[in-house]
């Protein structure tokens, strides 16, 4: 029998704020244990929690982007459960009336629908030393108690493992071009939890789904969906029940494992929070958030194609990371500026090919570039401008790579400014012909693609500094009259 696969994804976002969601207690990564706390982290009693109001502008711009409907009046409640994390013994989140509902996200074109965006705390994280020490213990650190967190929860309308990845992928684009969130998985900004199920093809009846956790890279979302469709199948073709429950996955082992019966809503015992009011949003409220809306990545990857004449695969990888794409156009604004000469193609290939290849091989950002956008609009200034040859460039990059160099200064120090004199040119045509015999032969009997032969040679003597243009056609001219 063949199956469907079913998956909807639950994304924890950490909301990009200086304090936590109810308290001004600080929110840096990595801080020393237990030292951003006070003692409405710790729940003490009769403490009063406070709402941030940046993480709530910040959720309904996100709702916005993605075409939710802003509830002008939500509430949160008490999420109910004990866990040494959570000091109070809940959590509070939104349950009946959350903040943003019913929105989408187009996927290779087609729609994947997201039922709701709602605030809630982050709970705090537990080091557990079992079967590493003489004893065994946990360890509690608070200071993520009480993060400012968005849970936007999609419909089950994704069929594949590569489906749930893309739409992650374009989820985690939308947040960064907001700037809501830094979205560092390895930190936990984006935590992602996906429900998955399979069932028979041509069904409408969806089957039990399983919980999966502790996914903490898109390669691992992926590898952790694609291992339990194949876990259900093989089940179900053995004749055994898929259970409901939340399973954690393991990375090392590749494999899923039990974690505990998935919870429904009423074992949570959701009631409003009394400690806060209902948080009512005017039209006025709305209206200002969604005026500072910046353009989102499929706008600028439009506009790309439109305005710079790129193709649709370079801007997919210029506008994928908000950082690329400004350093693409800071980079071309300050190109237009030195030459007349066309330049957003050559500075997106440049980008696209040698920048990004050098800082993923390093798996540094583009904040952490050592060339500029302003050194590489200089660097293509000067190929625009036949100043040096394509070959130079890769040398000059090189350096401006090295050294966070100004390509003008490594040509001038260097003397790499390309040859143009034909005079010049002349003297080393004549050497590359005169040495290789053979080459010529091939190529005066019909054998045309061995002149590359022949245009390397030259540039060999002209150490890459004959302009490779004037080298063909002198080349040419003098083969035809040889």
């Amino acid at each position: 029998m063949k199956y469907e696969t079913v998956i909807g994804l639950e994304v924890h976002c950490q909301i990009k704020t200086e304090s936590k969601l109810f308290c001004p207690c600080g929110t840096a990564f990595g801080s020393p244990p237990n030292s951003n706390i006070c003692p409405i982290c710790c729940g003490h009693p009769g403490v009063l929690p406070v709402l941030n109001r940046k993480a709530a502008e910040f959720l309904i711009k996100t709702g916005l982007a993605v075409g939710c409907t802003i509830s002008k009046e939500s509430i949160f409640a008490r999420k109910q459960y004990f866990y040494p994390d959570l000091p109070k013994a809940y959590q509070i989140s939104q349950y009946e009336k959350p903040l943003a509902e019913h929105g989408s996200l187009t996927i290779n074109g087609k729609k994947i629908g997201i039922t709701r965006i709602h605030l809630e705390e982050d709970a705090g994280k537990l080091l557990h030393t079992i079967g590493s020490t003489e004893l065994d213990f946990s360890l509690v650190d608070l200071n993520r108690a009480g993060i400012p967190l968005m849970e936007i929860v999609s419909e089950p309308d994704m069929r594949s493992p590569q489906e749930a990845v893309d739409y992650l992928s374009s989820l985690k684009m939308i947040l960064q071009y907001l700037d809501v969130s830094d979205c560092d998985m390895e930190k936990g900004s984006l935590r992602c939890d996906a429900n998955v199920s399979i069932r028979p093809e041509g069904s409408k009846t969806f089957g039990n789904r399983v919980e999966l956790k502790n996914m903490n890279s898109f390669r691992g979302v992926k590898d952790a969906i694609e291992y339990e469709v194949d876990r259900q199948t093989r089940a179900t073709e053995a004749g055994e029940r898929i259970n409901q429950e939340t399973r954690l996955w393991d990375a090392d082992k590749q494999e899923s494992r039990p974690m505990r019966s998935k919870e429904q809503a009423h074992d949570y015992r959701y009631f409003p929070e009394p400690d806060l009011l209902p948080l009512l949003i005017s039209d006025e409220q709305i209206s200002d958030l969604r005026k500072s809306i910046p353009e989102l990545p499929a706008d600028k990857r439009s506009r790309f194609v439109r305005e710079y004449e790129l193709t649709e695969y370079d801007a997919n990888v210029l506008t994928g990371d908000k950082m690329i794409a400004e350093f693409f156009e800071k980079s071309v604004s300050h190109g237009n500026k030195l030459t007349k000469k066309p330049v957003a193609k050559m500075i997106s290939n440049w980008i696209t090919t040698d920048l990004l290849g050098r800082l993923n091989q390093g798996n540094h950002t583009m904040a952490e570039s050592p060339v500029t956008a302003e050194h590489l609009a200089s660097l293509v200034k000067l190929i625009a401008e036949e100043t040096i040859s394509g070959k130079i460039a890769k040398t000059v990059f090189e350096e401006m790579w090295t050294n966070r160099a100004d390509p003008e200064t490594v040509v001038k120090e260097k003397g790499l400014v390309q040859v143009m004199d034909t005079g010049q040119i002349n003297g080393w045509v004549d050497q590359a012909i005169a040495q290789n015999p053979k080459i010529v032969a091939e190529y005066k009997g019909g054998k045309e693609r061995a002149i590359g032969a022949l245009v390397g040679s030259v540039m060999k003597f002209s150490k890459g500094q004959a302009n490779p243009e004037l080298v063909n056609k002198i080349l040419k001219e003098k083969l035809a009259s040889a």
